[in-house]
């Protein structure tokens, strides 16, 4: 494992001794570094979730919160990747991988190898295996030729989170168990109905933004590839939320940037820092609304 992060002498404690609380954390690339700021809320209630679901991105940080890890240690491990673009390049193309290995026949599109890179960038924290998580995770990864979602809660964890995350156009998709696996958000953005009867509580966070630039300008293929994929998912969440919403929902500003802006981490944690006053805020005031609510 590659990843430097020195493991703390445990995680948060849970000190909450409210209704319990289950987290879905959501897919939307380089947007995700957001949850960051919703496990710190989490950390400062003293709320250990009893189940957590997630997707691409959000899957990763499911795990890593799964695994033990604070919010501020994710987001100072972070920080330290991200913020120093010579070290993720020598991450991406790490021996024994070459350039050659990583990206076939040229930079084109879908050729990088997710799971070489969930393998150069994990935190050593993040255990292999399901089993070796303190919180039940559920890691959504989208079928490709089953045409359907599947969810992933035992076995190996780390190519559950390379085939969650395997974003099409950019990423190879990801061959496990005899089937083929692309990017979890493209089936199900935000996967709380895989934690609904499992706490309380139940908390959703959602990174997929919309697409932005100047209105008179047809964008970029690329941007305009990300950006369907985008409102793709808005249309299936929409539909999600009218037929059986969270209890608590939130979306992050993240519609500034891009699925892929992870050299601009520093800037997107620091314009989402407002999410973690608006989740204790919200899980304040409907675990208040619970207490007060008579025993049936």
């Amino acid at each position: 494992m590659t990843g430097t992060l020195e493991k703390k002498e445990k995680s948060v404690p849970a000190t909450h001794k409210g209704p319990t609380v289950a987290v879905a954390f959501g897919g939307g690339g380089a947007r995700g570094l957001s949850h960051i700021h919703v496990i710190r809320a989490l950390d400062d209630l003293g709320i250990r979730p009893v189940a957590i679901s997630g997707a691409s991105i959000g899957a990763i940080m499911g795990a890593a919160m799964s695994s033990g890890m604070a919010g501020d240690e994710i987001g100072d491990y972070a920080l330290g990747l991200l913020g120093n673009r010579a070290d993720m390049i020598a991450r991406l193309f790490r021996r024994p991988s070459t350039v050659a290995a990583t990206v076939d026949r040229g930079f084109r599109l879908g050729q990088f190898d997710v799971q070489r890179i969930v393998q150069n960038f994990m935190p050593d924290t993040i255990p292999h295996e399901f089993s070796a998580l303190s919180i039940p995770l559920s890691v959504i990864a989208t079928d490709y030729y089953g045409h359907h979602e599947t969810v992933f809660t035992e076995g190996d964890l780390w190519s559950a989170l390379a085939a969650s995350a395997a974003i099409p156009a950019l990423f190879r998709p990801v061959r496990r168990d005899g089937r083929i696996f692309i990017d979890g958000g493209i089936f199900n953005p935000v996967p709380y109905d895989h934690i609904i009867g499992k706490a309380d509580i139940i908390l959703a966070i959602d990174v997929v933004g919309t697409p932005r630039g100047d209105p008179r300008r047809i964008p970029k293929p690329m941007d305009s590839l990300y950006g369907t994929s985008q409102l793709m998912m808005r249309s299936i969440l929409k539909l999600k939320l009218k037929l059986q919403p969270p209890d608590v929902f939130v979306q992050p500003p993240v519609s500034d940037f891009r699925v892929m802006d992870f050299l601009k981490a520093k800037q997107i944690i620091e314009q989402t820092a407002t999410v973690r006053e608006e989740v204790k805020r919200k899980l304040d005031q409907i675990i208040e609304a619970r207490i007060k609510q008579p025993a049936s």
